[in-house]
């Protein structure tokens, strides 16, 4: 018997070509964006699940009171991990301090190459239960030591064994290598770490942190916890709530810390916070898309459901034959769903091909390394009971639609199919329209989002702007460094920088100044440079004058931008003093706010300084004479004469400024993508309508023709009810489009409008889509031969 449904549902397959092509063609392409979709939100929500611990991994945060309002920060005093330890020990298996991950210049032989790690306890291996391939877990118990990633080893040893090897690192420190770890997959928070090095050997080079006089008051280090077997996070988060408030200096108390404890679970999917509150993150991108994933695959279901009713009249005979010796409803069901699950199988068995075809396109906007998993049981497991279910829910109403007829009229020939009969493929027409312009909307508004930050004024010159990292030998060389790069022409000019222009590395607290209220507590970023900065980024000053040289005093001065004018108060703030940490500091300048960090928020209070210390970055302006092929060369010859240990890696404040707008970027491309399929497979949909429309309605035509009918009033005819159901799909669409965007722009302070032409930009374009889909077939049939369609008659 199943056999048989087989056999009658393929044949019925090629009997109707062409309405089998577009359900195959509109499934294919819905089951195929459903399968990427559904890879990339088991990619998210299986972020960091590599880690064995990934239950009990924690990472120790803080909330503390800044400018009047709390702000959360990973950032903690090298002193919380001990504290911690010795504390509340009993609630942990591992606390463990560790850096920020940056890059290493790695020296072997003649080969040097940069790598990005951290420097971490020892017991980090086990916490992230990283798999060794060569040494010993034990490693980074020796001081001078380091572990590597497997492609590390690689680049920097090629098929040497690594293990005992000694490398250069950072031109400081001769390390040895003393284990080999299994690179780390790209949905995990370690993905850069490609190098650990240990705790101990950074407080071995950096002296002052031990010799810090108030250890609770800076915040540089990162601490990451495995919480014990039996201990309940939350419980324990609340414990150690007030770790830090209770040492604390008592002036660094109107800071009012919060330690916490944030769960590895949540590091991906929720990381934002308002003041102290986590309001979500990625996982509302997730959730958006994953419903884009299902309203696509819907889309293709109601393709299905439209041309095998509107088929309805033909298969009417059928119905009626099969009743009449002796099938009943229950297996004229189960044929009409072999025939839409068999339907789904193919389109599946095509959508795994196109998906694999498009998977590296989606893989460069979605920034993954996502491939299909074809050896996988689940995954086809999987995606068999995707085309079951999705052939189930695509064949549910034809199905139930075609066995009801009765066959006494059918086969009398008074059957009718009645006026409201069209209303269910009409709403479904409706609905798909509906979902597709709404996705357009949104894809035109995520794009006038992005456009509003990239033009907002950024405050300084960014074009030709590029920064390099400062090692211990260039800051030394410091003034020969740019008097030679000067005199090559290859630059216009050169300064030292804490920060880069796209980004804050330090900010600090303890200013006071006239008319503030000592009990408030305050964090700025506090940009250490030297003089040349404002000449090299092009700042705008506003009042007084940049550093210079020729003042003596200028080491203890302060240039400030405007929002730290208007957020201080000070009224002609020229020669105005400020103290830090009870130091005098005079304003000698004020710029014009640069945009430095998100795009979409507030430009922060921020003070800049002059310091002769080793600070974190060089910043050059190339001389836009220069060809940057050219620039870079010298620049990069340049550097190899004084420091020849360390690699050349230039990168591009323009560069920089852009990845801003990645996510955003991301989400656009992906909505505009989605869109693009969405409005495709309702086109396949309407197309598939018009030409049954135009044969099933070829006599009328015929008939119009001989009576003189033009080929405009024949389009007219075939037209106007789906031009009037997009217009409808229009009105429903623009609320609920209006809603959800005017929600996700609430998340940004800086947001674009929603303007009306947004929604008539859209409307005109669905309208235009439709009618070049119903016009083909629409002037097909009218420029069909009477003759042929009227001769049976």
């Amino acid at each position: 018997m199943f056999t048989n449904y087989l056999k009658t549902a393929w044949r019925n397959l090629f009997k109707n070509k062409i309405s089998s092509i577009i359900n195959i063609s509109g499934l294919a392409v819905g089951m195929a964006v459903t399968i990427l979709i559904a890879l990339w939100v088991y990619d998210e929500v299986s972020f960091d699940k590599y880690h064995k611990n990934y239950d009990r991994i924690v990472q120790v945060m803080q909330h503390q009171l800044y400018n009047g309002k709390y702000e959360t920060q990973v950032a903690n005093p090298a002193v919380m991990a001990e504290e911690i330890r010795r504390v509340y020990g009993n609630g942990f298996k591992y606390v463990l301090q560790s850096s920020w991950n940056f890059d290493h210049g790695l020296a072997y032989g003649d080969k040097i190459i940069l790598k990005p790690g951290s420097y971490f306890e020892p017991e980090v291996i086990e916490m992230l239960s990283l798999k060794i391939l060569a040494g010993s877990k034990e490693g980074l118990r020796e001081m001078n030591s380091i572990v590597l990633s497997q492609s590390t080893a690689t680049a920097l040893f090629g098929k040497e064994d690594p293990i005992g090897k000694m490398i250069r690192a950072d031109n400081k420190t001769n390390v040895k290598v003393t284990a080999v770890y299994e690179d780390l997959p790209d949905n995990t928070s370690f993905k850069d770490l490609t190098l650990i090095l240990p705790w101990q050997l950074y407080l071995s080079q950096n002296q002052w942190i031990k010799k810090m006089e108030t250890p609770w008051g800076s915040n540089f280090t990162q601490t990451f916890a495995q919480v014990a077997d039996n201990a309940d996070i939350e419980k324990l988060s609340a414990r150690i709530r007030d770790v830090k408030l209770n040492r604390t200096a008592p002036e660094d108390k109107r800071y009012k810390p919060i330690v916490f404890l944030q769960p590895m679970r949540k590091w991906h999917l929720y990381d934002e916070w308002k003041e102290d509150i986590n309001i979500g993150g990625r996982i509302q991108t997730v959730w958006l898309f994953g419903i884009i994933g299902i309203f696509v695959l819907l889309l293709a279901c109601i393709n299905f459901m439209n041309l095998s009713t509107a088929r309805s009249e033909k298969r009417a005979k059928e119905v009626g034959v099969r009743k009449t010796i002796g099938s009943n409803r229950k297996q004229l069901v189960v044929q009409f769903f072999s025939e839409s699950v068999l339907t789904a199988v193919i389109a599946f068995v095509f959508s795994i091909l196109l998906a694999s075809l498009i998977m590296p396109f989606f893989n460069s906007v979605a920034d993954k390394k996502m491939s299909i998993p074809w050896g996988n049981a689940i995954f086809w497991l999987i995606g068999i009971c995707l085309s079951v279910l999705t052939g189930l829910l695509a064949g549910l109403y034809p199905a139930l639609f075609l066995s009801s007829f009765q066959p006494v009229k059918v086969l009398k020939g008074t059957y009718r199919v009645g006026r409201f009969a069209s209303l269910p493929r009409k709403i479904l027409v409706v609905a798909q329209f509906t979902i597709s312009i709404v996705l357009i909307i949104g894809t035109i508004i995520v794009y006038k989002q992005i456009n509003m930050g990239m033009k907002r004024p950024i405050g300084y010159v960014r074009d030709g702007l590029v920064t390099h990292n400062v090692s211990d030998e260039m800051h030394k060389h410091y003034e020969a460094l740019r008097t030679e790069l000067k005199s090559s022409g290859a630059i216009v000019e050169m300064t030292e920088s804490g920060s880069p222009t796209t980004g804050v590395w330090n900010t600090n607290g303890g200013f006071d100044w006239e008319g503030k209220d000592p009990n408030f507590a305050v964090d700025f970023p506090n940009n250490a440079t030297t003089w040349e900065y404002g000449k090299t980024i092009g700042w705008k000053i506003k009042q007084g004058r940049d550093f210079s040289r020729e003042f003596a005093s200028d080491s203890a001065a302060f240039i400030l931008n405007e929002s730290a004018v208007a957020f201080m108060g000070l009224k002609d703030p020229i020669g105005k003093t400020i103290h830090w940490d009870h130091k005098p500091y005079q304003i000698i300048g004020v710029v014009e706010d640069m945009l430095v960090q998100s795009p979409y928020k507030p430009v922060r209070a921020a003070l800049w300084h002059i310091s002769t210390d080793q600070e974190n970055i060089f910043i050059m302006k190339m001389n836009p004479t220069w060809s940057v092929s050219r620039a870079l060369a010298k620049i990069e010859s340049t550097f190899k004469k004084y420091d020849p240990s360390s690699p050349f890696k230039a990168e591009f404040a323009d560069e920089q400024f852009a990845n801003k707008f990645d996510n955003e970027k991301r989400i656009g491309k992906l909505s505009t993508f989605f869109a693009i399929l969405a409005v495709f497979i309702s086109c396949l949909g309407l197309f598939g309508l018009t030409s049954f429309m135009a044969e099933q309605r070829v006599k009328e035509i015929g008939i119009r023709n001989v009576l003189g009918a033009s080929v405009l009033n024949i389009w007219q005819l075939l037209s106007k009810d789906f031009i009037l159901l997009v217009l409808l799909s229009c009105l429903i669409a623009i609320p609920i489009a209006f809603y959800y965007m005017h929600t996700w722009l609430q998340k940004y302070d800086f947001r674009t409008d929603i303007s009306w032409w947004v929604f008539a930009v859209s409307a005109i374009g669905a309208l235009a889509i439709t009618l070049i889909t119903v016009s083909f077939q629409a002037i097909k049939a009218a420029l069909a031969n009477p003759v042929k369609s009227l001769r049976t008659e």
